[in-house]
């Protein structure tokens, strides 16, 4: 007599359809909650970064650069609506990257809702220049304004102060620390002061913006956001630039690494 064979005799037959039951049951468990884990491997290889900063500082520029994509020639910069790029790496690792819009405008508030409330992202670079954004128009208009470097350091501050209450109020909901990686873009324009720059920009510096860092921190928690600060460069390398091309490179793949890094990808 076989094992099966003997199973069947041993067992009566409500036994053997509750062993039936049992067995189909976890298989339709385990049918229904194989795209979840799916989903949950996919965002642990392709990680969900909020690209933010107010208008003119760069974001889509250093996204393009990250992702290894050249905007169309002639491509109108400054937009209205949420970007999306994906930078794919080796052994199916990478980064999914969603470019807020930095104009004061609906759009711009419903982006930030997006990547902070109805589908938190999993790490935050937040875009800065050191007060050489490129002056835009507000809202529903194109072309370029005026405006001091003094004006610029400013709208940072305040574009700063929105987005850093909805990083902290992210944080909090968060079983796992949230990671922020400030990104102090355009340093060809100030290649001879990066490292003051980056301590401006700084946790503990006692600068203006520092000071509004230390209040993200104690808002969100020491132990629930980790901060770096970092410098790049998406325009060095051309004949005016006083940054040569293979310095500005490197703070771009510095940036990647530390994404990578603070991903678990290395």
């Amino acid at each position: 007599m076989s094992r099966i064979s003997h199973f069947r005799t041993i067992l009566p037959t409500s036994s053997r359809a509750a062993v039936g039951a049992t067995v189909a049951g976890g298989m339709l468990t385990g049918l229904a909650t194989a795209p979840e884990r799916v989903q949950r491997l996919f965002r642990r290889r392709f990680p969900t970064v909020a690209v933010t900063g107010m208008t003119g500082v760069g974001k889509t520029e250093l996204a393009n650069r990250l992702s290894k994509r050249t905007s169309p020639e002639g491509a109108e910069v400054g937009s209205a609506v949420m970007e999306r790029r994906t930078r794919r790496g080796r052994r199916l690792r990478g980064f999914r990257f969603l470019v807020v819009p930095g104009d004061n405008a609906a759009t711009r508030l419903s982006a930030l809702d997006e990547v902070f409330h109805d589908e938190p992202v999993d790490g935050v670079i937040h875009v800065v220049a050191n007060g050489y954004a490129t002056a835009r128009r507000t809202a529903g208009t194109t072309g370029s304004a005026d405006a001091t470097r003094e004006e610029q350091l400013a709208a940072e501050l305040e574009d700063w102060t929105i987005t850093a209450h909805r990083i902290a109020s992210m944080a909090v909901r968060r079983d796992k620390p949230v990671w922020l990686v400030i990104a102090v873009t355009k340093a060809d324009l100030y290649a001879g002061e990066v490292d003051d720059v980056v301590r401006y920009y700084s946790p503990g510096s006692g600068s203006p913006f520092g000071d509004k860092v230390d209040d993200l921190r104690a808002l969100a928690g020491g132990a629930k956001l980790s901060i770096d600060v970092l410098p790049v460069s998406s325009q060095g390398g051309d004949k005016t630039s006083a940054m040569p091309a293979k310095q500005a490179n490197a703070m771009v793949d510095a940036l990647a690494r530390r994404l990578a890094q603070l991903s678990g990808h290395v």
